[in-house]
């Protein structure tokens, strides 16, 4: 299957198979993909962590909106999270960066509020969710992603202090009655004559 037919058939899961499992070498190259994710200057601010623990996706799926049971019989939730703070981001940037992309944080990004920066970081991190349900869909994994979840909560649950939580990512097999899949439910984009402009 080629990249574009993945893409045609890729879908936002509505409803997973709990039966059915990923292979620990796909997860493995999940892993690797995001580790390999590009970011503005390569800076990183990032941590993703895989929740396949049924015990641990319970709790969460209970912050999680709309999404309780789809987390739950997914196989995996992928949290997606960003450093928050900006001195937790500085020192691993001043350890793995070359001087001139510190130079650069320095002088254009530092200078911003803090609310901006960290919105910086947010975009980094959807670069990475980006090329993330690419890979999903380039190897016959279903995926879901998820704004609907409470933060903080997820933080807790989680133990983590350094990073913060901004996104979710279910991942799995789905249902084969899932009615949200392309031949049950056609997908629906604007017209490539509205979105794409050409200049030659």
């Amino acid at each position: 299957m080629s990249f574009l037919e993945a893409m045609q058939n890729r879908y936002t899961t509505k409803k997973y198979d709990p039966t059915q499992k990923i292979e620990t070498n796909k997860i493995d190259a999940l892993k690797e993909v995001l580790r390999l994710a590009p970011s503005s200057i390569n800076s990183q601010p990032w941590q993703f962590t895989f929740v396949s623990d049924p015990e641990m996706k319970a709790k969460l799926s209970e912050v999680s909106w709309l999404n309780k049971e789809r987390i739950q019989n997914s196989d995996t939730l992928v949290v997606f999270s960003r450093h928050s703070t900006l001195e937790g981001f500085e020192k691993q940037i001043e350890a793995s960066l070359p001087e001139g992309a510190v130079n650069y944080y320095k002088e254009f990004i530092k200078p911003w509020p803090e609310h901006q920066v960290k919105a910086w970081f947010d975009r980094q991190l959807y670069l990475a969710l980006g090329v993330f349900l690419s890979a999903c869909a380039n190897m016959d994994i279903d995926a879901t992603p998820m704004e609907g979840i409470e933060p903080e909560n997820y933080d807790k649950i989680l133990g983590q202090t350094d990073y913060a939580a901004q996104v979710a990512v279910a991942i799995g097999h789905r249902d084969p009655e899932d009615f949200n899949q392309p031949e049950k439910k056609p997908k629906t984009r604007l017209a490539a004559e509205t979105v794409i402009n050409t200049i030659a």
